[in-house]
């Protein structure tokens, strides 16, 4: 299930790259605004094309899917938390005092005069 998630959201990834990049830019119509078009400086804000309308879809299929494997992963990993904590059965582990000889030294700290 999560192998087919993280493939369908490649896919996803790599559809809307394409169609933004088959889009014209707003500010396309900017420069023929000069040259004396007839159409306003900032374009029109018309009805959304039919590239406009499946960007849209497709960013909100983007989103789900991300949003999918947020929650996919962040269960997957409690769980296999979970299962490192329990402790195996019939192992304990020693109790042993530290040996006093094999600690380090830490000499005091020189007074600082002001």
């Amino acid at each position: 299930m999560y192998a087919l998630l993280i493939i369908l959201h490649i896919s996803i990834c790599l559809v809307l790259i394409l169609i933004v990049l088959l889009q014209a830019g707003k500010g396309a119509d900017m420069g023929a605004a000069f040259g004396g078009s007839s159409q306003t400086v900032f374009g029109s804000s018309g009805a959304g094309t039919f590239l406009g309308k499946m960007t849209a879809g497709v960013a909100i299929i983007f989103m789900l899917t991300s949003l999918a494997l947020t929650y996919t992963a962040s269960h997957r990993s409690s769980s296999l938390m979970d299962r490192s904590r329990r402790p195996v059965a019939g192992q304990t582990l020693p109790i042993t005092k530290p040996d006093a000889a094999k600690l380090p030294v830490i000499p005091p700290a020189a007074p600082v005069s002001k």
